[in-house]
């Protein structure tokens, strides 16, 4: 077993990750023709709206430069997003803060339980007709984008990842207690004596990854950010396949230009359709 494998199977026990089985709030949009076509696993970020879940890929959010449907159906992909659990259709499953805490009482976590439904999202898009199986990207913003990152590191087959506005290590941001800005859903009970954040978003390599910050993002502290880049430079040793972009004067927030570069991104590692 590989240093990376060995650190795949702590990841996962840690997050007690359990199979899981598509939740039918989701939502797949596939562009007109025959197929297959390259397809994205879209994760929708959090921002406190517990209301807006998938309807994020149709309708955008004030974090974004407008939705991303129109975006990826004009470039070709087929594009899958899923109603994480307390999010859109299902807040009726109950609060994040409950979620977890039922989540912890189980032997389970939260993390481990949407990333689960995330795996099962991206084995059905390999399965379907309309989809090439080996040109499926993940792409989000926050918690979306750490969804992204933490389902390619666990899952190889997953061709290339875009994380925008999330990628900063626990630690630093436990030191000057900023992690608190962060939600339950993120918590990894055990992490930090195994590994870091930068240290997953490593485990991508040596597959394409975009990653993107805003400089002045709160989320994303600079000791915290640099601390995990460190970490994933160091994996991708040696490789051109991380694409690194920092937006100097934004916030927790996508830009014009990280738009551009997602797109162009997606084009050069997964084909259009």
């Amino acid at each position: 077993m590989t240093e990376a494998d060995a650190l795949r199977a702590t990841l996962r026990r840690l997050l007690a990750l359990e199979p899981e089985a598509l939740p039918p709030e989701h939502s797949f949009l596939v562009p007109e023709g025959e197929g297959p076509f390259p397809a994205v696993l879209y994760t929708h970020l959090h921002g406190g709206h517990y209301d807006l879940g998938r309807r994020e890929l149709t309708e955008g959010w004030r974090c974004l430069q407008g939705p991303y449907a129109p975006d990826l159906l004009a470039a070709g992909y087929a594009v899958l997003c899923i109603d994480m659990p307390g999010f859109g259709a299902r807040q009726g499953e109950g609060s994040e803060g409950a979620l977890a805490k039922a989540a912890l009482w189980q032997g389970r976590t939260l993390m481990g339980r949407m990333l689960g439904e995330l795996q099962a999202g991206f084995d059905w898009l390999a399965a379907h007709p309309k989809v090439d199986a080996a040109r499926i990207a993940t792409l989000g913003l926050s918690m979306g984008g750490t969804h992204a990152y933490w389902l390619a590191a666990l899952e190889p087959r997953v061709a290339a990842v875009a994380q925008l506005c999330v990628l900063a290590d626990i630690g630093p941001m436990i030191r000057d207690r900023s992690f608190d800005k962060h939600n339950h859903y993120m918590t990894v009970p055990g992490l930090l004596r195994h590994a870091e954040m930068g240290d997953v978003a490593g485990l991508v390599a040596p597959r394409p990854q975009l990653i993107c910050h805003g400089g002045a993002d709160a989320l994303t502290p600079e000791p915290a950010r640099s601390h995990a880049l460190t970490r994933v430079r160091a994996a991708y040793a040696g490789s051109d396949a991380l694409e690194l972009f920092t937006a100097p004067d934004a916030g927790h927030e996508e830009t014009p230009d990280m738009r551009r570069r997602v797109l162009d991104f997606l084009s050069r590692t997964i084909g259009t359709g």
